[in-house]
């Protein structure tokens, strides 16, 4: 198992695929910008520039509709792996048809050839994000995500570079052969690369593929629909590529009218875009923990906004020069806040898109998950079209300037987050859990990787010391747990609400209301029977003098029922941190003796259900507990 994100780029298991998708990302802009190299080459008219700045889009993104719910099936049906050579080696033909173009200078051979690689991207897409949860473990795949996402903006960059110094106004006539070589050259290698990917077995080898794209498009968006997390976070993902296409389509324009600058100046303002994204991205699996932590969906949308926002307050007006370089862009009075601006967009994006991508990954049945990734393909070349069209009509019949839709998109974008946000409060819970944690302890986690099963089910075991165990617990297991909660706690004014949006479980004793109890037992068994993790409090209560009191025999009575494997936990350092019960005078809460108080989770191996009993779990998590209460 990698220790870090940076570990997977040393393993068979993720290297070769996170360098085919890389450079299917690269070629393809290599291809794009190279096109538009060949139109000043040809000195081409307005007209014929406007045509293909209409066109190709269009026929890049058409077969994102047409073939989506087709490529979900495929790519549900086949080994993956032999589907990614399948796509790779229809690269292969895409781009020798696009080198035609280029030798013959043909614009309509290469608009064809764009059409094709539409189609390719549309097949890879969906088995580009369903395969990682077959070769990355739970813990790891934040930390894929982030290296999918930083490598895919990184290459998109390095390839629009690439492929604007292939064909320029004023090339040799050699360039057109160098650039149909060079597209080749680079569908030949990602093939090859392919072949080194391992085998990841189909997840529904007998699926009847309909052909039909209207009813099957229904379907996969019914799919991606049908858990209200998920479908919010494809929203969120959809709404991403909304804002990104929005913003990046303005930035050749603004770069000449409100920086003052010239093609030079576009590309060094996406780079700085890019590296923003590409860093937020990195940044993801050390601010999660290792966790799939949907608490920075959020914080990503806040920064979003204001460094979107803050585009328009640092330049609402025209530059007050023109033909600046880089160098003299740099030199000129407000450029670091500009600059500042664009990478604090796109690092808080990679925030934002990460963590969303992995809770579509990790809640997904895996049987489903590339029609799922095929719906999300659907919605969001529909927010891309949506985008484009938008962004031209508020330009050209409300007369809005540029700064003036950056601050508008960065008003829709506070808006559509907290619409989002108050129809699935786990995401806003996550996020105050998350800063709460981060700001309060210094959490070490010691066994929850290898011990927690990656999938089905498990009852966690552990003992109560605050009123925040849940918390850290959750803040150290990738995958989500069902938390069984006394009543009286999970009826608490004002909290209520939190506690149901994370699925927590309500007990009683039977004295109190037996029909709770009983109906808590069902609830627990009714998850453990669906391959979830449920996590109890043996003792009942929380300690009250810092010792582990004697476990009660509920346990026993889940076990009998339903003989999961069984994970003790322990909690360390918790009872002198605030919310224990250390200082009754206090009402229960103290002060930590620094602000960020050292605590850890600790797990060791799950027990049979079989044998487990309240004894030897209790033992177990003493042993664990150790001295360090």
């Amino acid at each position: 198992m990698a220790q870090n994100q940076f570990d997977l780029l040393r393993q068979r298991r993720f290297l070769p695929y996170f360098a085919t998708q890389a450079l299917g990302a690269f070629n393809d802009n290599v291809y794009r910008q190279a096109i538009i190299g060949l139109l000043f080459y040809l000195h081409a008219s307005a007209a014929e520039k406007t045509l293909y700045a209409n066109l190709a889009p269009a026929l890049f993104i058409l077969p994102y509709f047409l073939f989506s719910a087709t490529a979900g099936q495929i790519a549900e049906r086949l080994d993956k792996a032999r589907l990614i050579r399948i796509t790779t080696a229809m690269e292969i033909a895409v781009m020798s048809v696009a080198a035609v173009g280029f030798v013959t200078a043909s614009l309509p051979v290469l608009l064809v050839a764009l059409f094709g690689t539409g189609l390719q991207s549309t097949l890879f897409g969906p088995v580009k994000y369903s395969i990682l949860p077959h070769v990355l473990k739970p813990e790891e795949l934040t930390g894929g995500n982030g290296l999918v996402e930083m490598g895919t903006s990184m290459f998109i960059l390095l390839g629009m570079i690439a492929g604007g110094l292939l064909i320029q106004e004023g090339s040799a006539p050699s360039a057109l052969w160098m650039a149909g070589g060079a597209v080749i050259a680079l569908a030949v290698l990602g093939n090859a690369i392919s072949r080194l990917i391992p085998p990841v077995p189909s997840t529904v080898p007998d699926l009847k593929i309909n052909w039909n794209p209207i009813p099957e498009t229904h379907k996969v968006l019914a799919l991606a629909r049908k858990q209200p997390a998920v479908r919010n976070a494809i929203l969120g993902i959809s709404w991403f590529w909304f804002v990104g296409t929005v913003l990046t389509a303005q930035l050749p324009a603004w770069a000449e009218l409100h920086l003052g600058g010239s093609q030079t100046l576009y590309l060094f303002a996406f780079v700085l875009f890019s590296v923003g994204t590409g860093t937020g991205s990195l940044l993801c699996e050390k601010l999660s923990g290792r966790t799939v932590e949907i608490g920075l969906v959020p914080l990503g949308a806040l920064g979003m906004t204001v460094f979107c926002a803050d585009l328009y307050f640092a330049r609402p007006g025209l530059a007050p020069v023109s033909g600046l370089d880089i160098a003299g862009f740099v030199a000129s009075d407000g450029s670091w806040r500009l600059m500042l601006d664009l990478v604090g967009v796109g690092l808080f994006a990679g925030l934002f898109i990460v963590p969303l991508f992995a809770l579509v990954q990790s809640r997904t049945p895996k049987n489903e998950l590339s029609r799922v990734i095929a719906g999300v393909n659907i919605q969001n070349a529909a927010f891309i079209v949506g985008a484009a069209i938008i962004a031209l009509a508020v330009q050209k019949y409300l007369g809005w300037s540029i700064p003036q839709v950056f601050l508008a998109l960065a008003i829709a974008n506070a808006l559509v987050t907290l619409w989002i946000f108050s129809i699935v409060p786990e995401f806003f819970m996550r996020f105050l859990a998350w800063l709460y944690i981060r700001t309060m302890y210094r959490l070490r986690a010691e066994g929850t990787e290898e011990h927690v099963p990656d999938d089905g089910p498990a009852l966690l075991v552990c003992n109560h010391v605050s009123y925040m165990d849940a918390l850290l617990i959750s803040a150290t297991v990738p995958r989500p747990i069902r938390f069984v909660m006394y009543w009286k706690i999970f009826n608490t004014p004002g909290f209520g609400w939190v506690f149901r949006a994370a699925k927590a479980i309500p007990i009683a004793s039977a004295k109190e209301n037996p029909e709770l109890m009983q109906q808590a037992f069902e609830e627990i068994d009714a998850a453990l029977a669906d391959g979830q993790l449920v996590c109890i409090f043996p003792e009942g209560a929380l300690t009250r003098d810092g010792e582990i009191a004697p476990f009660k025999s509920g346990l026993e009575k889940i076990l009998a029922r339903r003989p999961v494997p069984v994970v003790p936990m322990a909690l360390r350092g918790m009872w002198a941190s605030i919310w224990s019960r250390r200082q009754a005078r206090l009402r229960h809460l103290r002060i930590p003796r620094r602000l960020r108080a050292r605590v850890q989770v600790i797990a060791e191996a799950p027990l049979p259900g079989e044998t487990a009993t309240a004894a030897l779990l209790e033992a177990r998590v003493r042993a664990l507990r150790g001295d360090a209460a």
